[in-house]
């Protein structure tokens, strides 16, 4: 019923999810070629490995046919709108012109429906408001809103801005389905074999955890679940952190709590040092393969060939994705919209 293209695809993030609601996703677009793996052997949908500045709407038509409803979805990188730059000039940064062109794409196609996503901070910029106006100006209805993931059954205090746009009447995304009852860390990876700190589980390659310096072992084993570096014996503690600036950043070097959600997963995520991303129970990082579950990937989701596998890649695939269960609801309410519809309204 809803046919849609994917910009700025990744790793089939958003795909993956709007496949799981039912909309047929025909391609992905990204300028990382390095992405291109993940998305084919995970998702029926070609992978087009283009800047989106020089794609047209001619090409883009072509993938659609005769699509009943088209879907133009596009989380441009969110670089450029992240908190961890604000107070910086980003102005020249690469990826600022894409919103821009996304609102191109949108506007030479007309597709019946829109989706973006992307930091919560993308509002307090001039791309976004202008984004929006033109969105309207078109004659699309637009609801847009923060969204908390773990209202909607992530396993990550993650939060997004999510943008649905409809010129076939009023849309929204659909009510918190986990409000009160959020899923935890436990619950999603306690059935995972146990590894230890630099080893991998020889039946899943992803299933892999950095290794720990010596030092970061007396460190993570003194450490506990949601507590912080603090907890430490004073000789652990790290020299940035006994200064006064230091103290303002409790949550390096913590571990998970298993009864409650993840942290956001960055392309980082791998990294004991790098954020509250220490197992719960063991004495590691998190594993790739943990990482991809708490951004709600399937267990099974590939991401580069097994001997071509490196933290740094597939770190950064994963914290860049839309959680899968993110596309899932944004997918159900597209769908939902949809099947609302009169049918006159129904394109020829």
């Amino acid at each position: 019923m809803i046919d849609a293209i994917d910009l700025f695809c990744g790793a089939g993030g958003l795909t993956a999810g709007m496949r799981k609601a039912g909309i047929t996703v025909h391609a992905g677009y990204d300028i990382e070629r390095q992405c291109e793996y993940a998305y084919q052997e995970n998702n029926d949908a070609a992978f087009v490995a283009k800047d989106v500045q020089s794609v047209t709407a001619e090409e883009l038509t072509a993938w659609y046919g005769d699509s009943r409803y088209r879907l133009l979805a596009g989380c441009a990188p969110c670089q450029p709108f992240s908190s961890y730059n604000q107070g910086k000039d980003t102005s020249t940064d690469r990826k600022w012109p894409l919103l821009y062109h996304f609102a191109r794409l949108i506007r030479e196609v007309q597709p019946e429906l829109v989706t973006m996503e992307n930091v919560p901070d993308v509002t307090k910029h001039q791309v976004y408001q202008d984004f929006v106006e033109n969105l309207r100006e078109q004659g699309y209805e637009v609801w847009a809103d923060r969204v908390s993931c773990v209202d909607y059954g992530l396993p990550q205090n993650r939060r997004r801005h999510v943008l649905l746009a409809s010129k076939l009447g009023s849309i929204e995304l659909i009510s918190p389905t986990h409000s009160g009852r959020p899923v935890t860390v436990e619950e999603v990876i306690g059935n995972l074999p146990r590894i230890a700190a630099g080893d991998c589980d020889p039946n899943d390659p992803l299933h892999r955890a950095a290794t720990l310096t010596p030092l970061n072992m007396k460190r993570i084993l003194h450490s506990k679940p949601g507590g912080s570096w603090k907890d430490w014996p004073k000789e652990l503690v790290a020299s940035c952190h006994r200064k006064a600036s230091g103290k303002t950043y409790p949550s390096v070097y913590g571990r998970m709590r298993g009864d409650q959600p993840g942290p956001t997963m960055t392309t980082l995520c791998y990294g004991f040092g790098n954020g509250r991303f220490g197992h719960p129970t063991q004495a590691r990082a998190i594993s790739l393969r943990e990482a991809a579950i708490l951004q709600s990937f399937p267990q099974d989701y590939v991401f580069m060939e097994p001997e071509k596998i490196t933290f740094k890649a597939v770190g950064r695939m994963i914290g860049n994705a839309v959680p899968v269960r993110l596309g899932e609801i944004i997918g159900i309410s597209l769908m939902r919209h949809v099947d609302s519809l009169p049918q006159e309204q129904i394109r020829a």
